[in-house]
C-alpha cells in the first residue's frame, strides 16, 4: 500500500511555510518562503493576501513534488489572526490611506486601532467578559471599526467579505465561506452555541454588519479540522499542484495549531507532573515574534486581562484561555539590532557562530553556569513590553511588565491547575531562553522532538478532514485525542529543562 500524506502551511508574521507530513507523523519535507510587510505609517502593518497566497502555492508545490498527487490526503491551514478585506467580487480592498489595492491585509500586530478598541472596552458589553474585560486592538471589532471610521469610502463602501486570514486561505482552497471557530471566538467575540451578539456590533457602531444574516464576517461555522466544500476547487489544485477535491480542514491561529502540535503529547516515563493528570495541567507556550500561552479546561474560567474562556477554539468541546506577549521574539531582535555594540557583535559572531548562539555563550562564561545567566539581571530591571502588554493587565499602551510567570499566576489563581510547560515556535529553539523560563517559573519545560509543533498541528487539519483519522474530538481519558496520539506516536523523546534555582 502506498504512502499517503498531509500538508500542513502555515503563514506566519513574515513567511510562509510548508510540511509534508506522513502517516506516522514524520515531517518528508520542508519549505519557507519571504513575504512582505509594509509599514505605510506608524503602528500600521499591512500585507497583500495575493500575494500570501501565490507563496502558500510556491511553498506546497516544492513540499509535494517527490510524491504523487493522490497520495497526499488532506491539507490545513493556520495563519496570523490578520484582517483580509476583499469586495463583492472577492477582489482585494485596500486598508490604508495610500490606497494601494494589493495591500488589503490588517496585520494582527497593527495597533492602529488602540482609541476604538480603548471605546469598546468602556462600553462594558457582556461579550468582553470572554476577552478578560478589555478590548485588544489585535482583535478584528476595532480594526473594523477603525476601517469604518477612517476609510469609509476607499475601504469600507466596498468591503463585502471580511475575512481572519486563516478563514481566507481555507476559502481560497475551497471556495466554502465557512468560518473556523477558531478565529470567530478568539477575534470575532462569536460564542457558539448562540453565535453572534447583534446588541455589542450595534452598541459599538458596526450595526450594518448585522445585514444579510452578518453575511460580511461569516454566517456559518464549523470546528477546527471539519472538511471544507468539496475539498480543493479545480483552481486551487491547479495552483497548489494536487488534486482536485483533496480534503481541506477548517483552519487555526497559527499559535493554535503549535498549541494543538504540541499539549497532548505522550509524556509517559518522564516523571513530569502532568503525567496521569489532565490535559489542563499542560500550558502550551508558543513562542515566536510574540508569544502566545494557551491552557485548556472542561469548564470555562474567567481570566481577568486573559482571553477567553473560548470553547472549542483549538481541542473541540473543551475551553482554551489565552495569555500572551504583543513582542518576545521581534522585541530581542529590537534589543539587539539597536545596541550601540551590535556592529562590533556581528564581527564576533561571525568568526564563531550565529549572534545568538554567541551571545548566549558569552552570557553563559559572565555567569560561570549555563542555568544562571538569569541571575546576571538580579540586580537589573528592564520592562519588556514595548509593544503594550497583551495579558494579564490588557493594556496596549503599557510600556513595561513582568511575562510568563504573571500570565502563569493570574491563570493559576481563576483556577487553572498547570504543572507543565509545552515549549514550541522559533524561541524554544533558544535553549537559554527556554532555560529562563524554567527557572522563573519553577516548572518543567518539555520540547518536543518535533520542533515544527506548528505545522504538525497544521497537518493534523487535514488528516481530520480526510477522514483517515476521527475528528479532533477529544477525551484525553480514553479515546479522545487519537488523531494525535495515532498521527504523532514517534513523539516520545523530549529534553526536559527542570528548576534549576
Amino acid at each position: 500500500m502506498a504512502e499517503v500524506y498531509y500538508v500542513g502551511v502555515d503563514v506566519g508574521t513574515a513567511s510562509v511555510r510548508a510540511a509534508l507530513v506522513t502517516r506516522t507523523g514524520l515531517l518528508k519535507s520542508t519549505a519557507e518562503e519571504p513575504i512582505s510587510i509594509w509599514e505605510p505609517q506608524s503602528d500600521h502593518y499591512v500585507q497583500s493576501s495575493t500575494e500570501i497566497w501565490d507563496t502558500v502555492c510556491t511553498v506546497v508545490k516544492r513540499v509535494t513534488h517527490s510524491v504523487e498527487r493522490s497520495q497526499v490526503r488532506g491539507i490545513g491551514f493556520d495563519a496570523t489572526c490578520s484582517l483580509v478585506v476583499l469586495d463583492q467580487s472577492f477582489q482585494p480592498v485596500p486598508v490604508d490611506q495610500d490606497g494601494d489595492g494589493q495591500r488589503n491585509v490588517v496585520m494582527w500586530m497593527d495597533h492602529r486601532a488602540e482609541e476604538q478598541a480603548a471605546r469598546i472596552t468602556n462600553t462594558d458589553h457582556g461579550v468582553l467578559s470572554r476577552v478578560g474585560g478589555v478590548m485588544s486592538p489585535e482583535m478584528q471589532p476595532p480594526k473594523l471599526l477603525w476601517l469604518k471610521e477612517n476609510l469609509r469610502e476607499s475601504c469600507w463602501n466596498k468591503a463585502a467579505h471580511f475575512f481572519d486570514l486563516p478563514d481566507f486561505l481555507s476559502w481560497k482552497a475551497t471556495g466554502s465561506l465557512t468560518r473556523s471557530l477558531c478565529t470567530l471566538v478568539c477575534k470575532w467575540t462569536y460564542c457558539p452555541p448562540e453565535g453572534w451578539d447583534s446588541s455589542f456590533w450595534t452598541s459599538i457602531g458596526l450595526e450594518d454588519l448585522l445585514e444579510n444574516n452578518f453575511s460580511r464576517i461569516g454566517s456559518v461555522t464549523c470546528p477546527p479540522g471539519s472538511p471544507l466544500g468539496h475539498g480543493l476547487t479545480q483552481e486551487a489544485a491547479a495552483d497548489l499542484g494536487l488534486e482536485q477535491g483533496t480534503a481541506v480542514g477548517a483552519s487555526l491561529i497559527d499559535a493554535h495549531a503549535g498549541g494543538l502540535g504540541v499539549i497532548g503529547a505522550d509524556v509517559t516515563g518522564f516523571q513530569l507532573p502532568c503525567e496521569d493528570q489532565p490535559i489542563s495541567s499542560r500550558m502550551a507556550m508558543i513562542c515566536g515574534t510574540s508569544t502566545c500561552h494557551m491552557a485548556i479546561s472542561e469548564q470555562p474560567l474567567f481570566v481577568p486581562g486573559v482571553w477567553g474562556p473560548c470553547l472549542s477554539a483549538m481541542v473541540p468541546d473543551m475551553w482554551l484561555n489565552e495569555g500572551g506577549q504583543s513582542a518576545t521574539g521581534r522585541l530581542i531582535e529590537h534589543m539587539v539590532k539597536g545596541h550601540v555594540a551590535y556592529t562590533q557583535l556581528q564581527e564576533q559572531a561571525r568568526q564563531r557562530s550565529n549572534i545568538y548562539s554567541y551571545l548566549n555563550s558569552h552570557l553563559s562564561l559572565m555567569a560561570n553556569s549555563p542555568s544562571a545567566v538569569d541571575l546576571l539581571g538580579s540586580s537589573l530591571h528592564v520592562w519588556p513590553d514595548f509593544h503594550g502588554n497583551r495579558s494579564p493587565l490588557a493594556d496596549p499602551t503599557l510600556k513595561g511588565m513582568l511575562g510568563t510567570l504573571h500570565i502563569l499566576e493570574s491563570m493559576k489563581e481563576a483556577g487553572h491547575d498547570i504543572r507543565t510547560l509545552f515549549l514550541c515556535g522559533g524561541l524554544s529553539k533558544n535553549s537559554l531562553f527556554v532555560q529562563i523560563h524554567a527557572n522563573a517559573t519553577g516548572l518543567p519545560v518539555v520540547l518536543p522532538d518535533q520542533q515544527e509543533a506548528v505545522l504538525i498541528g497544521a497537518a493534523v487539519l487535514g488528516a481530520c478532514a480526510s477522514k483517515d483519522y476521527s475528528t479532533i474530538q477529544v477525551d484525553f481519558y480514553d479515546r479522545k485525542y487519537k488523531v494525535f496520539l495515532r498521527l504523532f506516536a514517534h513523539q516520545r523523546e523530549y529534553q526536559t529543562l527542570m528548576d534549576q534555582r
